[in-house]
């Protein structure tokens, strides 16, 4: 019961500020070169260079660029999670959600290879990207657990979060790697989740089939 009140979704710490138009084209500089280089430090020259921006553009527009990564991971997670929790807000069925968010996540890095291989990279070591792994996904799971939709202990929610987890940089490295498409990815790997977790594999065969709904677009 103490590991699942430790992973049970917590109130949210409060969001990160908005950004303006030119932080938001060095934030998306950032994650490139963070991805591309699997390191957690760069300087404003190779970031100016990246955004097409002078270097005073950077110094105008990011105060610490020693914490650069910690405030482009937390504006990842926190937009990803919100447009998540956007999309599945109305559905009902908590298995759908969790297979809608899984396919989300492997459709996100088709559209956006540097993104994937950002998460890919840095979803495991960073802090600032935990909110992914131990928001939407928990509820979900809390939710099917009692509403009887999944068949596991309590006391096993930290192992299906990490089943969860495993899942879903599984299929985003075969979209990166061009071994599946993004929807063959997605579906299969939200299918094994939910069967792995309770559901009958026919029901999660279809679930995880099913027409996916556009995730909205996160306000800038």
């Amino acid at each position: 019961m103490d590991q699942a009140n430790t992973l049970a979704p917590s109130k949210k710490e409060s969001s990160p500020p908005p950004l303006n138009a030119a932080q938001r084209r060095l934030h998306r500089a950032a994650l490139q070169l963070f991805a591309e280089r699997g390191v957690t430090r760069i300087n404003a020259s190779e970031l100016a260079e990246v955004a097409g921006m002078a270097r005073g553009t950077v110094y105008n527009n990011l105060s610490d660029l020693d914490n650069l990564f910690a405030q482009v991971a937390a504006q990842l997670s926190a937009e990803m999670t919100r447009r998540i929790e956007s999309s599945v807000g109305k559905i009902q069925d908590p298995a759908q959600k969790l297979a809608n968010g899984i396919r989300y996540f492997t459709k996100r890095a088709h559209e956006d290879p540097h993104w994937g291989r950002f998460i890919c990279r840095f979803a495991l070591s960073s802090e600032s990207l935990q909110e992914i792994w131990t928001g939407q996904a928990v509820k979900d799971l809390l939710d099917g657990l009692e509403k009887g939709r999944y068949v596991f202990q309590q006391e096993q929610l930290a192992s299906a979060t990490t089943l969860i987890t495993g899942a879903i940089l599984g299929s985003i490295l075969l979209v990166l790697e061009g071994r599946k498409t993004w929807r063959d990815a997605g579906s299969d790997a939200a299918q094994f989740v939910l069967t792995a977790i309770g559901v009958p594999r026919e029901e999660a065969q279809a679930i995880a089939c099913m027409e996916l709904p556009a995730i909205p677009d996160d306000a800038p």
